[in-house]
């Protein structure tokens, strides 16, 4: 009874509520010691468990109460989180970091069996993950190595299974895709033989569920290693499993088919399986090829059926409107601008690009086939592209079909076709008077060029083409800066324009604005890697930049493209014989004669190079080549004959001599060495060839006389001017002319009379060894004879020295 209360009668139950209590005042919070305690205390923590019998007091007053009548409401015992008593020292610490660090968390033990196959395992998937991710990115053979290993620590996963008696919780997926993953990089590493060997072993285990669809795969690589049968027998046991609920999977093998028997020239069994396909599920791919296999077959009538089904094909593309701001609202237009360059919209842009190449490819095959001519073809399939949903596509057709005229060589026709073109929308007259411009660009007609030029331009400020070809058409007029103002303008309208770029940089080389030319074909050769054009524009710049060694290795990147140029390598060969490293330079020029033997300047470069080394019987081969290309060129049998009497051959020299005299009787050089040959050799013809001699000489004196005096007449009469009557003059002229046909007679002998000079002179024998001097011979001790043979000491007069 001690430890009862009773309740005082007078007590009321609910007073206090609204009295004003100052743990609401925020303003002495600073000095309410029991706030103050409870902030240093830790947050959401119970209290610790008191010793007393407090709260056993408490139920039993309660209790008391309740008997009494008179049950008081129930409350909390204390706080949550809080503490009555006052702890000096504690701080606020919600996180319990006042205890000190977490203990750590208990280590996994991995020497059970059961953590080290999980262990394994992820390795293993780690391992495919790997693979693919390296496929991805055109690693195969790492992605093979990655296969492989995984492979192996499967195979490791399973033996430690079984050692641990675990064989019902074998993972078959992770055994799939392991199996799965090797077979396609072996694939994609072109090993057949050992993808196939993989995919047996998938397909033959029945545990693999849907296993049988991988068929398609051993399908494709006999497909690839022209195994057809073989490929044809595999499809269709795909094809057999594969339910009718996978209708997109089924057409998409019987495509496989169709393709198959198109490369075994099964024309008629491809034509089953791609009709079937267009029945079922139609697609551009698909109609395209029935068109080539009913081509292929000759059958006209169904051709054109085909081709209406192709432009009748739905592509499922979404109107192009929906991409066109309608409104002025700012958040459907910013809708507008993030959907018009997305994926989804690439692709259909690419869906639809493809299908009209395939239309056009297919209006362009079979235009010729279905009529008597290909005119009248190409006009069937315009008048059926303008009925479809590809009705843009006509004006292309027309173009081709002008096009078709060019590569039949009916050129008027293709001028007609274009020329319909003017009064038509924009585009297409832009296009078509682009081509007509080049056209007569190519016949140089420039006038018209330009004049289509124009009017492309007028039709279409912004097309490329067309403002190329202005460009060019002053190119050829010298204006240069204008035509590079005309290609800036191309490249500002389409940065990625090859063409202006290059003739932008042709005509910076024309103006000798060197370095800007340099940077626009640095610019193309970005863009165009193994342009051999542009690499040859590089060095033919340095050189003229006075680079020689930059010109040389763009050179050899040139004979790294193109390695049978023989203009390249006579370049190079020029540049090497500048640099004074003739070795090179005689290789490069040797490989360019092997691949074009009619270049003079090499034909003459290597003739004078074996002269210099003393080979003078290598050299004969050369010249007499250019002799050859240039037979009315008496320089070359000159050195021919002199090559013949260096290597000691006199009698060839002689005859050959003698030849070009008979062929050029009046060349002095050959009758002065005709001269000193017959009287080294003491023939009976020195006479006969000395007395030809003079008389060549004679008429070339007289030729000369009659050439100065003609110069001094006709400067004599520009200073007097015409004072005289016409008749006068005419007069004065024929007795001038007179004159001098009489002075010209009697200083010519008679027909009967020896040839003599007008005035006494000796013979001149002398004569300019065109192969230069010779070199001399090392002495020995035999003495000197007398008659010392001058015969080659003459100077080699620099008109006939090869260049």
């Amino acid at each position: 009874m001690e430890n009862v209360h009773l309740a005082v009668e007078e007590e009321d139950l609910y007073s206090g509520y609204n009295d004003y209590n100052p743990t609401f005042d925020s303003e002495e919070l600073e000095n309410d010691v029991g706030f103050q305690q409870a902030v240093r205390t830790s947050h959401g923590r119970r209290p610790p468990v008191r010793t007393d019998c407090s709260w056993a007091k408490m139920y039993n007053s309660h209790v008391m109460n309740h008997k009494d009548g008179a049950a008081r409401p129930m409350t909390a015992v204390r706080a949550a989180g809080y503490s009555s008593s006052l702890m000096r020292g504690s701080t606020f610490d919600p996180l319990g970091q006042s205890k000190g660090p977490a203990p750590p968390l208990e280590a996994k033990n991995e020497d059970t069996a059961e953590e080290k196959i999980k262990i394994l395992e992820k390795k293993v998937n780690d391992l495919i993950e790997e693979s693919c991710m390296a496929q991805s990115i055109g690693a195969f053979q790492l992605a093979l190595e990655k296969a492989k290993e995984a492979g192996r620590k499967e195979r490791a996963l399973i033996r430690q299974r079984e050692a641990s008696g675990n064989t019902e919780h074998i993972n078959l997926d992770l055994t799939y895709s392991v199996l799965l993953n090797l077979a396609n990089q072996y694939a994609n590493n072109e090993m057949y033989p050992e993808a196939l060997n993989s995919y047996h072993v998938i397909v033959k285990n029945k545990m693999f569920t849907n296993a049988g669809r991988l068929k398609v795969n051993m399908a494709n690589i006999y497909f690839e290693q022209k195994n057809y049968p073989k490929a044809i027998k595999f499809y269709r046991m795909a094809l057999d499993q594969i339910s009718n609920t996978h209708k997109e999977l089924r057409i998409k093998i019987m495509q496989n088919i169709g393709v198959v028997f198109v490369r075994l020239g099964q024309y008629s069994d491809a034509i089953t399986s791609f009709e079937h396909i267009m029945t079922e599920s139609p697609n551009i791919k698909t109609g395209f090829n029935l068109i080539l296999c009913y081509y292929a077959v000759g059958d006209r009538e169904r051709m054109k059926k085909a081709f209406q089904k192709l432009i009748s094909v739905p592509l499922g593309i979404d109107d192009e409107d929906k991409y066109i701001p309608a409104s002025d609202d700012p958040s459907s237009n910013m809708v507008i601008e993030a959907i018009k360059n997305d994926k989804l919209h690439q692709m259909e842009r690419d869906l639809k690009v493809l299908a009209e190449k395939y239309i056009m490819t297919a209006a362009k095959l079979i235009a010729p086939a279905i009529e008597t001519s290909f005119a009248s073809g190409f006009d069937w399939c315009v008048d059926m592209v303008k009925c479809s949903q590809y009705v843009e596509l006509a004006n292309d057709l027309e173009i081709n079909k002008a096009i078709t005229y060019l590569r039949q060589k009916d050129f008027n026709q293709a001028v007609e076709t274009l020329k319909t073109f003017e009064k038509k929308d924009s585009r297409v007259k832009s296009a078509a008077a682009t081509n007509l411009s080049f056209l007569y660009f190519l016949e140089k007609d420039y006038d018209q060029a330009d004049r289509y030029a124009d009017l492309a331009m007028n039709a279409d400020r912004y097309n490329p083409a067309a403002l190329i070809n202005k460009g060019n058409t002053v190119f050829v007029k010298k204006d240069y800066e204008k035509a590079a103002e005309f290609y800036k303008e191309a490249l500002r309208n389409d940065s990625s324009c090859t063409e202006a770029l290059f003739n932008l940089g042709l005509s910076y080389e024309r103006l000798n604005r060197l370095e800007e030319g340099l940077d626009c074909f640095l610019k193309l050769h970005s863009i165009l890697r193994s342009s051999a054009e542009v690499m040859y524009q590089l060095a033919h710049l340095y050189e003229q930049l006075g680079d020689p060694q930059q010109a040389i290795e763009w050179l050899m990147q040139v004979i790294s493209a193109t390695p049978t140029d023989p203009h390249v390598l006579a370049k190079l060969g020029k540049l090497h014989d500048d640099e004074g490293d003739k070795s090179q330079a005689f290789q490069y020029y040797s490989e360019s004669f092997r691949y074009f033997p009619s270049n003079i300047d090499v034909i003459e470069w290597l003739g004078a190079y074996y002269i210099e080394t003393q080979f003078c019987e290598k050299a004969i081969q050369y010249f007499e080549r250019a002799t050859l290309i240039q037979p009315n060129y008496v320089k070359w049998q000159l050195i021919v004959a002199s090559c013949y009497r260096r290597s000691g051959n006199y009698q060839k020299a002689l005859e050959t001599y003698k030849e070009i005299h008979r062929r050029f009787p009046e060349n002095v050089e050959c009758l002065r060495f005709l001269v000193r040959l017959s009287t080294d050799m003491g023939l009976k013809e020195v006479q006969e060839y000395a007395t030809k001699l003079k008389k060549v000489e004679k008429m070339k004196e007289l030729r000369e006389q009659r050439v100065k005096s003609g110069r001094e007449n006709s400067a004599r009469g520009r200073r007097e001017g015409s004072t005289g009557s016409a008749d006068s003059g005419r007069s004065s002229s024929s007795s001038s002319k007179g004159e001098r046909l009489s002075a010209k007679m009697r200083s010519l002998p008679g027909s009967n009379e020896p040839y003599e000079a007008s005035s006494p002179k000796e013979l001149d024998a002398s004569y300019v060894d065109p192969l230069g001097p010779q070199m001399d011979r090392p002495k020995t001790g035999a003495k000197k004879p007398a008659d010392d043979d001058d015969f080659a000491d003459e100077d080699l007069g620099d008109e006939l020295l090869p260049e």
